[in-house]
């Protein structure tokens, strides 16, 4: 009998040491073809980049990409240290960080999430002006990078991306922007604009970047819009759950959704869509279609259907599968 349970056990043994060394392998293998990503955010105003950057580090936790930088578009003080304390719950805090200092907005939240995260929960970064600006950062990673490895996320405003493509030679790279830009960047997915017209806040907020931005972007551009997001809504498991606790990400959504009454039933997940198709591909809750976008000088935007190398995502999913899987991904605690 014993010899029995001896060899059982041995037999149990050997088959969890294989299953754990085949979840290694396939982490390996994940990592090893990781999404390079560069996020870029308005932090705060709204509060689906909390989702967002939840997303983007729960992702990172199963291989699946590597965060490269974490960038905002808006320059309130503490939207560094905002950005340098979800890094840090989730065990990154060295992640690169930057902020611009002159031209980003002043626009911040005003359910004062921030200004609790900040007085709550760890974080070494504690000025703006501890970080560079966005646009030096940019050309330090994207010169270091191999050709076409880089996806850029941006879910906020585009002036740090036009002033990227702007930028002249320096000390990191001969290039100017756009031929960087040519260069290293793979693709740009943006949560930005409404399909197939309409207006929407990233894209209108600074309107001029906008423009430029994708009027000269060289390489394929996703956009994730305003009707992508706007079906989807996220947050209420997040804080009904119990067994999260000393969360910022839970903290966010606890304060926020009681707060705004078109949020009683979740809030509206633009910017974590946008993550999602960064890290996972669109397929299969999305399709893409082809065209390109034209924003006029108010802001306001429509699609060109016969323009080439840009793309919006249209549903294949409905909007409440993508939705469950958003609330399951913002639950993710660090590891």
């Amino acid at each position: 009998m014993i010899s029995i349970i001896f060899r059982r056990s041995l037999l149990f043994l050997f088959c969890l040491s294989l299953n754990f060394a085949q979840a290694q392998g396939k982490q390996k293998d994940l990592t090893a073809n990781a999404e390079q990503i560069i996020f870029d955010s308005d932090m705060g105003p709204d509060y689906d980049d909390a989702g967002a950057i939840t997303l983007l580090h729960a992702f990172a936790d199963e291989g699946r990409i590597k965060i490269l930088a974490t960038i905002a578009s808006t320059r309130y003080e503490n939207v560094a240290a905002v950005l340098n304390v979800f890094n840090t719950y989730f065990h990154r805090p060295e992640i690169p960080i930057a902020v611009p200092h002159k031209n980003g907005l002043l626009l911040r939240d005003w359910q004062h999430w921030t200004d609790t995260l900040v007085a709550k929960y760890p974080h070494h970064i504690k000025s703006n002006a501890e970080v560079p600006e966005p646009v030096n950062l940019y050309r330090k990673i994207l010169s270091a990078a191999a050709d076409t490895s880089i996806s850029i996320v941006t879910v906020g405003f585009l002036t740090n991306l036009a002033g990227l493509l702007k930028s002249a030679p320096d000390q990191y790279s001969s290039l100017t922007g756009n031929e960087l830009v040519k260069k290293k960047v793979k693709r740009l997915v943006s949560m930005g604009g409404r399909f197939p017209s309409g207006k929407e806040f990233n894209i209108d907020r600074d309107a001029a970047a906008s423009i430029y931005t994708y009027e000269h972007w060289p390489t394929p551009v996703w956009f994730s819009g305003f009707e992508i997001g706007e079906k989807i809504k996220t947050g209420l498991p997040l804080i009904h759950n119990d067994a999260i606790r000393n969360s910022p990400v839970k903290d966010v959504f606890r304060i926020c959704i009681p707060l705004a009454a078109e949020d009683s039933a979740g809030r509206k997940s633009w910017d974590e869509t946008a993550v999602l198709v960064a890290a996972t591909g669109y397929s299969p809750y999305y399709t893409l279609k082809e065209g390109r976008i034209q924003i006029a000088a108010d802001g306001s935007n429509t699609w060109n259907d016969s323009g080439k190398g840009q793309f919006h995502l249209v549903e294949k999913w409905p909007p409440e599968k993508v939705q469950m899987m958003i609330n399951d991904l913002i639950q993710h605690k660090p590891e």
